[in-house]
């Protein structure tokens, strides 16, 4: 029998509205005790959590792991290995692959990969549809029995409504989320930032909120004709806060995702044509983060995701208009959130949780996000006070393309634990 100890840490779930000193075991993988002090449990590996915030796995629902294609940038394995150094224990991997991630032999060999990694786990997301080219359904079924546990075009929209139609209908079949990149590809075309004063005195063409916005609602409409689950990705506007508003009062089945880099940046980022601050959805105003910032304190957006996007240095090199969208957030993303939100008071620890690692398993279905007893045994261990300066070459990941180079944040994991296993020790890093 396998035991792992973690001793004297803060307690911290809200599944079950625990918020107290005590410890923790893991047996066999799974949750055996949550609470009380223990003296001694024999043949137990131990954990010193002092000073520590002891929770539910961290699971990111929106990340671009690269492989099969551009093992170059990234790989399942360094991706995973860098999910872990950011305190998840578990990732969904977008399909937007070469290949395609869109059928079951594909899904089957991204879960191979995870279970080689033998770190965070991996969740493969199958595509909407054949080749993500939009034009015919992928088959649903299979990939899900293959291990899909979502599916999405990310990276391009469902431009046909009556295929996004189609697939929250399909996706319904087998209690699936469609998970959608929203944008109106005839307003985004061309755009490299945001649409405002900005991109004009930048001489960039620039992408209007509604591009986001338009998309989002079609959505919502149509889960609510379908009864289907819809889940909007990377939201990046004040309208699509109110619209997922508008939906959730009425019943709809939408949730929704916001990225640290959405609650932090705006489009002021962009000045001197830093490739890094490049994404898409790209950075909004500070209206638009003061709403993102509000949604996520009042459950309107249910959860935060980081959109790992890793690229290679010299792509991130071009000129700001031809370079590629994205960046790394897997080893950021606690302390970019902890640092805007919860050190200046917008948000509770606990809430952090709950947007971080209990409504990610909640709205895709997965196992974790929760200490109770009999639950999987995957727990992040952080410490909130700690300060750091990012530092992109210390990463696990392939990627250094951030725009947190060299800003002091607060808030990194001391211990990473999948099913009972130690994937992660700060010390050992």
């Amino acid at each position: 029998m396998s035991r792992l100890l973690l001793k004297g840490g803060r307690l911290l779930d809200p599944s079950q509205g625990l918020d107290r000193t005590g410890d923790l075991l893991v047996e066999n993988g799974l949750v055996a005790h949550c609470g009380d002090r223990l003296e001694a449990v024999e043949g137990a590996e131990v954990l010193d959590c002092t000073g520590a915030i002891v929770a539910p796995g961290f699971i990111d629902v929106h990340c671009h792991l690269r492989e099969p294609g551009r093992e170059d940038v990234e790989t399942v394995a360094t991706g995973a290995r860098a999910a872990a150094a950011g305190g998840f224990t578990a990732v969904c991997a977008m399909p937007n692959t070469d290949p395609v991630t869109d059928n079951q032999a594909a899904v089957g060999f991204i879960v191979r990969q995870a279970l080689r990694a033998n770190a965070a786990r991996v969740y493969p997301i199958g595509a909407i549809s054949v080749g993500q080219k939009g034009e015919a359904l992928a088959e649903f079924g299979e990939m899900v029995g293959a291990g899909a546990v979502a599916v999405s075009d990310d990276g391009r929209p469902v431009v046909s409504a009556q295929l996004m139609r189609t697939a929250l209908e399909y996706a319904r079949t087998f209690g699936i989320p469609v998970a959608d990149h929203c944008e109106e590809p005839t307003l985004a075309h061309g755009g490299a930032m945001n649409e405002g004063i900005m991109s004009a005195r930048l001489g960039l063409k620039g992408i209007p909120s509604e591009a986001e916005e338009i998309m989002a609602i079609r959505d919502i409409l149509l889960a609510r004709r379908t009864g289907g689950h819809v889940h909007l990705c990377h939201m990046s506007t004040k309208g699509s806060v109110e619209l997922i508003r508008w939906g959730k009062e009425r019943g709809i089945r939408v949730t929704a995702e916001v990225c640290p880099h959405h609650l932090v940046f705006t489009e002021e980022e962009v000045s001197g044509y830093n490739t890094n601050a490049k994404m898409n959805p790209p950075l909004r105003t500070a209206e638009d983060v003061a709403a993102l910032r509000e949604a996520v304190t009042d459950g309107t957006i249910d959860l935060v995701a980081t959109d790992h996007a890793p690229h290679h240095y010299d792509e991130k090199e071009r000129e700001f208009a031809d370079a590629p969208n994205g960046i790394v957030g897997l080893e950021t993303a606690l302390a970019a959130v902890a640092t805007a939100l919860v050190v200046p008071g917008t948000l509770s620890w606990a809430t952090l949780i709950e947007r971080m690692a209990v409504a990610p398993a909640r709205v895709f279905g997965l196992p974790g996000g929760s200490l109770r007893r009999g639950t999987v045994g995957d727990v992040t261990v952080f410490d909130p006070d700690v300060e750091w300066v990012v530092d992109p070459s210390r990463f696990l990941s392939k990627g250094r393309n951030t725009p947190w180079t060299g800003r002091t944040l607060r808030g990194r994991p001391r211990y990473t634990v999948v099913g009972g296993a130690v994937v992660f020790c700060a010390s050992a890093g």
